[in-house]
């Protein structure tokens, strides 16, 4: 079974197969401020559901954001952690690919605060843009293209008719998969895109 996380948005948690064809166990919640405190008991509670025990787990999945900094580090710390504990190989998918996948001709959104977005953008379901920051005004939109994620229903003036998704670590799994047997590397660096809020002189 694998454990893909993603903390780019929501704190999302999904076991798996080997084949990543369904959800054994999934848990998501939305809250901005409470991945340390959340994420390790969504672990458990999706594991429980699965009933994975730690000796069924060959591999884990994490998401690399981008992201505002202290979510998607709790992410990939506690993927890190798993992983070494569990002794099993990690896998880093960008975040914004399991939207991309599920909508495969968009421009996906998220909420990048400062009055700015992180976005990528798809075709086929193959990233062929970004992904990159930006302040909302600065994107073009093109024809067809879905316009998927929070940071887009932030802004509708600029992304009319944005859906609202977050994530799915289940796809993130299936995309870590499909990458792994085509030779990808998979590396778990955060895509934080700038520095964080608060840092160092």
């Amino acid at each position: 079974m694998i454990v893909a996380i993603d903390t780019s948005s929501a704190i999302s948690v999904a076991v798996t197969d080997d084949l990543a064809s369904e959800a054994l166990g999934r848990r998501s919640v939305f809250a901005p401020r409470g991945h340390a405190e959340l994420l390790s008991g969504l672990v458990k509670e999706a594991m429980d559901e699965a009933g994975a025990a730690r000796a069924a787990i060959t591999a884990v999945v994490v998401g690399t954001g981008p992201a505002p900094f202290t979510g998607l580090r709790v992410g990939l710390v506690t993927a890190r952690m798993l992983a070494l504990a569990w002794n099993v190989p990690l896998y880093g998918v960008c975040s914004l690919d399991a939207l991309g996948v599920a909508h495969p001709t968009s421009l996906v959104l998220a909420d990048a605060r400062r009055r700015e977005v992180y976005w990528a953008r798809y075709r086929d379901g193959v990233r062929v843009g970004g992904p990159d920051v930006a302040a909302p005004a600065d994107l073009v939109v093109e024809a067809g293209e879905a316009l998927v994620g929070r940071g887009g229903v932030l802004y509708p003036e600029a992304f009319p008719g944005a859906v609202e998704a977050d994530p799915d670590p289940l796809l993130l799994a299936r995309e870590a998969l499909r990458r792994h047997a085509a030779g990808e590397e998979l590396p778990t660096e955060p895509l934080y895109l700038r520095r964080p809020d608060v840092h160092g002189v």
